[in-house]
């Protein structure tokens, strides 16, 4: 249904504000399924995920695997991060976009004496903090959000430290759970593209099929041109009950190659937004006949 992007300084109120804004999501309706991913949820600490760049990138990809895993038109899924890096957060936005849901970035823009003030005392409660010079750092590299960016938009910036911040989480839960039809302009739900959509596993398993057919037709042809059977008007049979191959010329071992990975890419493509191929061999080979005899044949 979303994913929900927070953003922000380390100990800017980012997590008040996911917990927040998942309290109004399940109040404005007892159906909705909301689910919050941050560090603590996979058992992950924060200094020893951000000690040095090698564990923070590790800490970034479990991260972005887990909300991949979760991300769906049934559930609205909240990322408390810093999702600090403007990479990361174009990574999170495909990710929506191949699901097909709606996206938004919640930024707690707190000034950062006030951050490093409630980190110090986070510290002296013995309450989970950062350390002072991991702090200092994740400080400096902070990237902020930018509305121009289709990754940081549509924006909802938090004020925590100076203002209330009910009337943007009201504007954050009506964005997301308003209902969307043809007339519909201020909520935007994301398309997927071939480029970002994810591959089916039953079209995963056709494609091998698939793969494994065509395959064999050329085999079939090459062993029966390497016994003079594919001359010119020659039928080629693959087997039966399935058509014959036409050929009018001699086609060549790379020349079969080729136009069967140009097959293979077609059904592919054709797939992501139609059909699965067929999981059967046969009507695997049928289609690859087909297509044989309209490229080379009779």
């Amino acid at each position: 249904m979303a994913l929900v992007v927070m953003c922000g300084q380390p100990c800017s109120g980012k997590s008040a504000a996911a917990a927040c804004l998942a309290a109004a999501l399940r109040t404005s309706s007892t159906d909705l399924i909301v689910r919050i991913i941050d560090e603590s949820s996979l058992h992950l600490g924060r200094n020893d995920s951000y000690k040095d760049m090698v564990v923070e990138k590790n800490l970034r990809g479990v991260l972005r695997s887990e909300v991949d895993r979760s991300v769906s038109r049934d559930s609205i899924i909240i990322v408390d991060s810093l999702n600090n890096i403007k990479g990361y957060r174009y990574e999170l936005w495909c990710l929506a976009r191949a699901s097909g849901v709606r996206y938004c970035v919640l930024f707690c823009d707190t000034e950062v004496d006030h951050c490093r003030e409630w980190n110090d005392n986070r510290q002296e409660k013995g309450e989970p903090a950062y350390g002072s010079n991991i702090f200092e750092d994740l400080v400096r590299r902070f990237e902020n959000p930018d509305r121009r960016n289709r990754w940081d938009s549509p924006l909802f910036e938090l004020f925590p430290s100076r203002v209330e911040s009910a009337p943007v989480i009201a504007e954050a839960v009506s964005y997301l759970t308003k209902k969307v039809d043809s007339k519909t302009r201020d909520v935007k739900v994301l398309q997927p593209t071939i480029a970002t959509q994810t591959v089916r596993t039953t079209e995963a398993n056709s494609l091998y099929e698939m793969d494994k057919a065509t395959q064999e037709v050329v085999n079939a042809i090459v062993e029966a041109q390497s016994c003079g059977l594919g001359l010119a008007m020659n039928k080629i049979s693959i087997g039966p009950n399935l058509p014959n191959i036409n050929l009018q010329r001699s086609v060549g071992l790379p020349e079969l190659r080729s136009l069967r990975r140009t097959f293979i890419k077609l059904a592919g493509q054709y797939s992501l937004s139609g059909p699965p191929p067929p999981t059967d061999a046969d009507s695997a080979k049928r289609m690859f006949v087909d297509y044989l005899n309209r490229e080379v044949g009779a």
